[in-house]
C-alpha cells in the first residue's frame, strides 16, 4: 500500500523555535510572534525558561536561568492539589467594562528542589512542610491601582490551615478576596478586612482583622521585597514582606482554630499598567 503525506490544514503559522513575545521595549506585541506551536516557545525572556503544567493531580513549576554572577539556577516544584482542596475564585467588578476575575489558591502542599550554582535545597517531604501559593487572573485593570494581598498556610493541632486575604482594590464593589481554608474547606469572608501597618516601617508588624470577629492575624516580618519602578505614567511600588502568622480564625460551621508561626507573606502594591 502506498503513504500519503499529512496536509496541513490551518493556514496559521508554526513556531518550531523560541520566539520573543513581546518588542524589545516590552510594550507591544512581536509581530514574529504571532502564530501557534506544539509546546510552550513565548515564555522564555533573557535566559529565564518557565513552564507551569496542571493537570489532575496539581501544578508543576520548572525554571531555569542564570544569575548575575554567572551561576546556573533551576528549579523543579510540584504544587500538589489534594482531593476536594477548595481555593478562592471571585470576580471584581469595578464596572462593566472594568474587572478581573482572581482565583486565588493557598494551602497546597509543595515539593521540589531548587540548585543554584553547587548549592541544592530539598522543598517539602523530608526537609519539612511547604506550601505552594498560586495566583491566576484576567481582566481588564484602571489604569492605577492599589492593593494589599497576603496569605499563610501551615498545620494547627490536626488542621492544615490557610489565609486568603487583600483588600484596597476591592472596596466598594461588594465583594472582596477574603477567606480561610482548613482542612481543605474554604470559608469566605465577605468584609473588607482591616489593615494595619506603615508603608514606611514595613518590617513593623501586620495585622490584620475581621469586622465580624472571624479572623485575627499578625504577621512579623523577617524580610521586605522592594519594587521601585517609575517611568513616566507607569510605574511599579511594592512592599512585600515575608515572614509568620499568628492569630485565630473561626469557620462557618462554628469551629475556632488558633494558630502560630504560620510561614506566610503579606504586601502592599501601588500600579500604574
Amino acid at each position: 500500500m502506498g503513504s500519503c503525506k499529512p496536509k496541513v490544514m490551518t493556514h496559521e503559522r508554526e513556531h518550531t523555535e523560541p520566539v520573543d513575545l513581546c518588542t524589545s521595549d516590552g510594550n507591544a506585541l512581536n509581530p514574529d510572534a504571532r502564530g501557534w506551536s506544539r509546546r510552550p516557545l513565548h515564555v522564555e525572556v533573557d535566559g529565564l525558561h518557565l513552564d507551569l503544567v496542571d493537570n489532575e493531580t496539581g501544578t508543576r513549576l520548572v525554571a531555569s536561568w542564570t544569575e548575575t554572577d554567572g551561576r546556573a539556577g533551576r528549579f523543579d516544584i510540584a504544587v500538589a492539589l489534594p482531593p476536594g482542596h477548595e481555593s478562592l475564585n471571585v470576580v471584581i467588578p469595578w464596572s462593566d467594562d472594568v474587572f478581573n476575575f482572581t482565583s486565588k489558591h493557598q494551602a497546597r502542599p509543595a515539593t521540589g528542589t531548587l540548585i543554584v550554582g553547587d548549592r541544592t535545597w530539598r522543598i517539602g517531604g523530608d526537609a519539612g512542610d511547604a506550601w505552594g501559593v498560586l495566583d491566576v487572573g484576567r481582566g481588564r485593570w484602571p489604569h492605577e491601582i492599589t492593593w494589599n494581598w497576603g496569605g499563610a498556610a501551615g498545620g494547627s493541632g490536626a488542621h492544615v490551615i490557610g489565609l486568603q486575604i487583600g483588600g484596597k482594590w476591592t472596596a466598594g464593589t461588594g465583594f472582596t478576596e477574603n477567606g480561610v481554608i482548613v482542612d481543605g474547606r474554604l470559608t469566605k469572608l465577605g468584609p473588607e478586612l482591616v489593615w494595619e501597618y506603615r508603608w514606611d516601617e514595613p518590617m513593623e508588624p501586620w495585622t490584620v482583622d475581621d469586622p465580624g470577629g472571624q479572623l485575627h492575624a499578625v504577621l512579623t516580618p523577617r524580610y521586605d521585597k522592594v519594587t521601585d519602578v517609575d517611568e513616566q505614567n507607569l510605574g511599579s511600588q511594592v512592599h512585600q514582606v515575608f515572614g509568620t502568622w499568628t492569630g485565630h480564625l473561626t469557620t462557618d460551621d462554628g469551629l475556632r482554630v488558633e494558630f502560630e508561626d504560620l510561614q506566610g507573606f503579606a504586601e502592599e502594591a501601588r500600579q500604574r499598567w
